[in-house]
């Protein structure tokens, strides 16, 4: 269903499109807007009705990769086991493409289809602040400020809140706002995702270290190369594994108020702490 709306967005197919589309549909696990749709499913709402907006969220997540990518910053060569973008269509088309991505995807949330101003309106400020300087670029900022510094536990979990759970917060609190959710539901949903969140990032962490670059789809170990604090260089990977599994109960356990619609939340926060890419 996600990966059906993305293929049939409107594009014009020049450089720019060739370049969008190859990270786009190159793969991918589609969590944020599957995060979306779920959390819709959970407040009572038709996720169908918010699929254009949950895909949105995708847009926004591959320009971060994109940008990620680049030299300047992590200088990966491979993403989801292809090239990279810049490795395929040059740093500056890259550049443009991811921000291309980025202003394509408020498009689509100002989607007059989805037929709820009010909403759309909160949900667009909500996302552009949480992609933004108080969010992911803000997380990303003070990553980078942070590599070859030793930074504590609090330090880093606030690094990573912004630099990965602010995008996923966003997109849970997307599903529940646009499928008319109580504002106890979507506090909820926020508090499941920031606990996914920080999961997630655990998880990314640990599988640097053990994981399978072929299964990965891209080098491990950057985070060591790089100097970066993570929750294993800090924890070990005992802790980090204690970290994980903490989390993954918080975020279990806020999913408590939305009794059997929230099965497809709970198998969501299992895979993010079993999968294996």
């Amino acid at each position: 269903m996600i990966d059906e709306t993305l293929t049939q967005l409107p594009w014009d197919k020049n450089s720019l499109y060739e370049s969008m589309h190859y990270s786009l549909i190159g793969g991918g696990k589609r969590i944020r807007p599957v995060l979306a749709l779920a959390s819709a499913e959970a407040v009572g709402g038709n996720p169908r009705n918010i699929l254009r907006a949950a895909v949105a969220l995708e847009l926004i997540h591959t320009y971060s990769l994109i940008h990620d990518d680049l030299p300047a910053m992590d200088n990966d060569d491979y993403r989801r086991g292809r090239l990279s973008n810049h490795k395929v269509f040059g740093e500056a088309q890259a550049i443009l493409a991811g921000d291309a991505l980025l202003t394509y995807a408020f498009e689509l949330l100002a989607d007059s289809e989805l037929g709820q101003p009010e909403r759309q309106l909160r949900i667009i400020r909500e996302v552009a602040v949480a992609a933004g300087k108080d969010g992911m670029v803000g997380g990303q900022v003070a990553d980078v400020a942070a590599e070859g510094k030793s930074l504590t536990l609090n330090e880093i979990e606030e690094i990573h809140k912004a630099k990965t759970g602010a995008l996923l917060t966003v997109s849970a609190r997307l599903g529940g706002i646009l499928a008319g959710g109580t504002e106890e539901q979507i506090g909820a949903l926020t508090e499941y995702a920031q606990a996914l969140g920080l999961a997630f990032q655990i998880k990314d962490d640990i599988l640097d270290i053990v994981g399978d670059s072929e299964t990965l789809g891209k080098p491990t170990g950057s985070d060591l190369r790089q100097g970066k604090s993570t929750y294993v260089s800090l924890l070990g990977l005992e802790g980090a594994g204690q970290q994980l599994h903490a989390q993954t109960l918080k975020a279990l356990s806020a999913l408590k108020p939305f009794a059997e619609r929230a099965i497809f939340l709970n198998e969501l926060a299992h895979y993010i702490e079993e999968r294996k890419h």
